[in-house]
């Protein structure tokens, strides 16, 4: 009896598909290049050749993170460019408010069976935002794991490299008591508290319900696109009396913010100062969520905090109004 022959693509992995996803989106991570960058993608490596005229000491700022279980409501609606820019301005604003000029990213994208439509989408998130914060995207990993992935999954890593001058980095050192707090508002859930929003959500509503609170279908909430604070902190970063930043991702407003405060300084904020977005009330009201669970679970509206001199709060909101930005003063250090 002649035995089976098997092949690579019999064990779930097809090299083609793989091949072909990536000459599809070549042309479009090209026009996330300029000078700087030697290479297109294809190689063992991206090539990336900084600028350091502008710098006296240059540092690079340098973060990795993922997407986390937005991932799931992704596959369940089936929109699959929304998670990549997420993923891209996460990773973005998190050197941003060390004072970086983000310079380069690379994505991993892993899945049991690639669908080369699927992937092209999530390539050109990544391209779209790449291109909104001017940073190159010069490489990445696709991988086919069958097994790891059940039949339409995958996940998401990213990871992002900038620049700033030793002189010029944020580190929250400058905070002292008496400095306000100045909230952005955020677009919604941005990309954390997912497994504790899915679970409230869709005990109730289907991923394509219309919710009259949320004035949309509850995909259109919860893959709202994370917004990119970079060029809100580009404008302000270097004003005097501006002392730290913190991005509001996952420990929400307090659990981010302590992170860049100095011993004997602690938060004061002030709960009331904003009005949160539908989506949070909804969320606490379905689910009798706790309001300590909320405040350490989601950003409840707040995405960017600027930490900053109290005599020069007033000009540094008016500066974050002039560029159509919505800023409030949400407390204060004590």
């Amino acid at each position: 009896m002649s035995k089976k022959s098997f092949t690579y693509k019999d064990s779930g992995v097809d090299i083609k598909a793989g091949e072909e996803l990536i000459e599809s989106i070549k042309d479009m991570v090209k026009e996330t290049h300029d000078d700087q960058v030697l290479s297109n993608i294809g190689g063992f490596g991206g090539l990336f050749a900084p600028d350091l005229s502008g710098y006296k000491k240059p540092v690079f700022v340098s973060s990795v993170d993922g997407v986390g279980t937005k991932l799931i409501v992704a596959f369940k609606a089936g929109i699959y460019d929304t998670v990549g820019q997420d993923l891209v301005n996460h990773c973005v604003n998190d050197i941003a408010v060390c004072g970086a000029k983000p310079l380069f990213f690379l994505d991993y994208f892993s899945t049991g069976k690639l669908d080369k439509d699927t992937g092209y989408h999530v390539v050109k998130g990544f391209a779209v935002a790449c291109k909104e914060n001017r940073v190159a995207l010069i490489g990445g990993e696709t991988a086919e794991m069958p097994d790891i992935y059940s039949d339409g999954e995958f996940d998401l890593a990213g990871t992002i490299v900038g620049i700033v001058d030793r002189d010029e980095v944020i580190t929250g050192e400058k905070i002292r008591k008496g400095n306000n707090l100045i909230g952005l508002p955020s677009t919604g859930l941005h990309t954390n508290g997912y497994s504790l929003a899915r679970k409230v959500i869709f005990s109730l509503y289907d991923i394509n319900d219309y919710v009259e609170e949320l004035g949309g279908s509850v995909a259109e909430s919860l893959l709202a696109v994370h917004k990119s604070y970079l060029p809100a902190i580009s404008k302000i970063k270097n004003m005097e009396g501006v002392n730290g930043f913190s991005h509001i991702t996952g420990g929400g407003i307090e659990g981010n913010t302590r992170r860049i405060l100095p011993d004997n300084c602690h938060l004061k904020v002030d709960w009331q100062a904003w009005e949160r977005p539908s989506i949070f009330s909804l969320i606490q009201e379905i689910g009798n969520v706790p309001e300590q669970d909320m405040r350490s679970t989601f950003n409840l509206g707040i995405g960017l905090i600027a930490v900053v001199d109290a005599d020069k709060t007033d000009q540094i909101v008016s500066e974050l109004e002039s560029m159509g930005d919505k800023p409030q003063v949400i407390g204060s250090i004590v």
